[in-house]
C-alpha cells in the first residue's frame, strides 16, 4: 500500500472517522493538520494540490487525493471484517452511512461546530434562525438511533461495522452541540461498546 497522509482537522469528526478506521484495521497514516477557523483549506496551495473544493479530511494515497469521509474509511478498511461480505449486510452498512450524512451529520455536526466552535454569538441571523429545525431534526435522528440499539448492539451485521464508525464520530460528541444524551440510554450503552474496543482511539489524540 502506498504511503498514506490524512490532511486534516482534528476537532472534526469526519477526520476522526478516518483516523478510528485505520486504528481498527492497523494502518499507520501520517497527519497533517490544518485549522479550518483560519482558512488553512483555503489557501491557494492547498486548493491547487490538495482539494480544489477547500475542504477536508482528505486522505492522500501516494500522489492520489481521496476525498469524502466515507470514501476514504471505505478504502481504508477494505478486505477487513468492517465490510460485511452478505450482500445485504453490505447494504445496510451502506444504508446507515448514508443516513448519517444525510440526516445525522448535517444536524448534530452543525450544532456542534456552530455552538462549541465558533460560538452563538457569531453566528448570522440565518444560521440562528435554523437551531430550532437542526435541534428538531439531530434529537429525530438520534431517537431512530435509540430505537434500533434497543434491539441490536451494533448498526449493521450483528457486529461492528463502517456504520458504527461513520455513527460514533459525531454521536460521541453530541453533548457539545447541546444534545443530552442522558435521553437515549441505548445509544449510551452503544457509545461505551465502541469506546471498549481493544483498538479504539479517542477524537483528538
Amino acid at each position: 500500500m502506498s504511503a498514506l497522509i490524512l490532511h486534516e482537522d482534528p476537532i472534526s469528526g469526519n477526520c476522526y472517522k478516518i483516523r478510528l478506521t485505520a486504528a481498527h484495521v492497523g494502518i499507520p497514516i501520517e497527519r497533517r493538520g490544518y485549522d479550518i477557523m483560519r482558512g488553512e483549506t483555503r489557501t491557494a496551495a492547498f486548493l491547487a494540490q490538495v482539494s480544489p473544493n477547500g475542504r477536508i479530511p482528505v486522505l492522500q494515497i501516494g500522489d492520489d487525493y481521496l476525498p469524502e469521509s466515507g470514501a476514504a474509511c471505505f478504502y481504508l478498511a477494505h478486505g477487513s471484517p468492517l465490510i460485511p461480505v452478505d450482500r445485504f449486510d453490505h447494504a445496510d452498512m451502506l444504508r446507515w452511512m448514508f443516513w448519517e450524512q444525510y440526516n445525522h451529520e448535517p444536524n448534530i455536526a452543525t450544532l456542534r461546530f456552530w455552538r462549541a466552535i465558533v460560538g452563538v454569538e457569531q453566528l448570522t441571523e440565518t444560521q440562528r434562525a435554523l437551531l430550532p429545525a437542526k435541534e428538531a431534526a439531530g434529537h429525530d435522528a438520534l431517537k431512530l438511533m435509540d430505537a434500533h440499539l434497543d434491539r441490536a448492539d451494533w448498526f449493521a451485521a450483528g457486529r461492528f461495522t463502517l456504520a458504527d464508525i461513520a455513527l460514533y464520530a459525531y454521536t460521541h460528541v453530541a453533548g457539545e452541540g447541546g444534545f443530552d444524551l442522558a435521553r437515549y440510554p441505548a445509544v449510551e450503552a452503544w457509545l461505551a461498546r465502541v469506546a471498549a474496543l481493544p483498538r479504539h482511539i479517542v477524537m483528538g489524540g
